[in-house]
């Protein structure tokens, strides 16, 4: 027996006034979080003035427990909860661990930054640098340009302050032009932001996927999504210079039988319709992106860290392996070893090396001037606070 129109108009005003209600907790959350963001502030200017510790693992355990008990008491899922609290905390570290580094590097007073990148407004590049710098300054200028090398010449000639260049993906691997660009360029990494990336595809209409055509975005797009590219037939895939200016070209074209691979925040800005998401191979697709300067920085001793190298070896038997050794001597671990052609120089490579720690640290200091020692070229790239992994899990 269907229902009656005065019995749905009855359900259809309680459902929306549990909607309603809904909004106003979502409001009282987002002012929640942001009068507790103004507290983690005063908890860090606290902190520089009386010389204290950037994280406290024991206090941050502890408030988890409590987190754990008082929603069970609540009635509230404590694995959910303890996941939510723990995304507030890292994201309350993350802050003071900025904050620490532009106060050591006299930046604290600074409110406004330009960040060079390669694509147009929504772009994966686009948006790891507002992840990054959106916190910290009153004001982000992100200048897109065509290439990568472009991006950097922008940042050693003084048009921009930094450039930011992806340089790992966990699908599609190293991102070869971005080693390239440190190899050619005067630049240093003074820091590194991990994205987390969602592919999607879009059109201007929402339609059958079966009834598209032509699909356009970036080659490292397109190789995350092979898998999901290779069950289509009938349609061509065309490389493109930038996810975003693939959603821009597809909105321009107004084409319902065209579509591009970009992210969801792309789509909303060119106003697509997003018909399938979570494309790339795999579940956990995260994009490594390299923050580079024209100066170095100073990082703290107590900020996790990463030191990154580039290397050429003699021509000798054994040569890369000798200076891997002294790494092992000094109990240094390495969490990447990249190698590029040496420019200019057949058949010698360049090897891009990441290793943990800072490099003023006694140890690596020391294993540092010995593989200078034994390599035919030696340059530090960089010594920078390194990302945490907690939010790649």
């Amino acid at each position: 027996m269907s229902e009656k129109p005065e019995s749905k108009k009855k359900h259809k005003a309680k459902l929306s006034e549990f909607r309603s209600r809904i909004d106003e907790l979502d409001e009282r959350l987002i002012h929640t979080l942001a009068d507790r963001q103004k507290v983690v502030r005063e908890v860090f200017n606290d902190k520089i003035s009386g010389q204290a510790i950037i994280r406290d693992a024991v206090r941050e355990e502890a408030l988890l427990k409590k987190v754990r008990e008082m929603a069970m008491e609540a009635g509230i899922d404590p694995y959910f909860t303890e996941q939510l609290f723990r995304d507030i905390i890292y994201q309350s570290v993350r802050f003071q661990s900025h904050s620490l580094l532009d106060h050591q590097n006299d930046k604290l007073d600074v409110r406004t930054i330009t960040v060079s990148y390669q694509g147009t407004r929504g772009a994966y590049s686009h948006q790891a640098a507002m992840r990054h710098f959106g916190e910290r300054y009153d004001d982000v200028r992100c200048i897109g340009f065509k290439t990568f090398e472009q991006a950097a010449i922008a940042v050693e000639e003084s048009e921009t302050d930094v450039a930011i260049l992806p340089i790992e993906n966990t699908t599609a691997g190293s991102i070869n032009d971005t080693y390239d660009v440190l190899a050619e360029n005067e630049l240093h990494i003074i820091g590194e932001e991990v994205l987390k990336v969602n592919h999607c595809l879009m059109t201007v209409k929402p339609v059958k996927l079966d009834s598209i055509r032509r699909i356009l975005s970036h080659p490292q797009a397109i190789s995350q999504c092979s898998r999901f590219l290779a069950e289509l037939s009938g349609c061509s895939i065309e490389p493109y210079t930038d996810t975003a200016m693939a959603a821009k070209k597809i909105m321009e074209e107004d084409d319902p039988t065209q579509a591009a691979i970009a992210s969801s925040y792309a789509a909303e800005l060119y106003d697509l319709h997003i018909i399938a998401k979570d494309l790339a191979n795999q579940p956990g697709n995260f994009t490594r992106f390299v923050i580079v300067s024209r100066d170095p920085i100073v990082c703290d001793s107590q900020l996790p860290s990463k030191t990154s190298l580039m290397i050429a070896t003699v021509h000798e038997k054994g040569a890369l392996l000798e200076c891997l050794k002294v790494l092992d001597v000094h109990g240094i671990n390495m969490t990447k070893l990249e190698s590029r052609p040496r420019l200019g120089k057949p058949w010698q490579y360049l090897f891009y090396v990441d290793l943990e720690g800072n490099k003023d640290e006694s140890n690596m200091k020391k294993a540092l001037r010995e593989i200078e020692n034994k390599a035919a070229h030696f340059k530090v790239l960089g010594c920078y606070p390194a990302q945490s992994n907690e939010k790649l899990q």
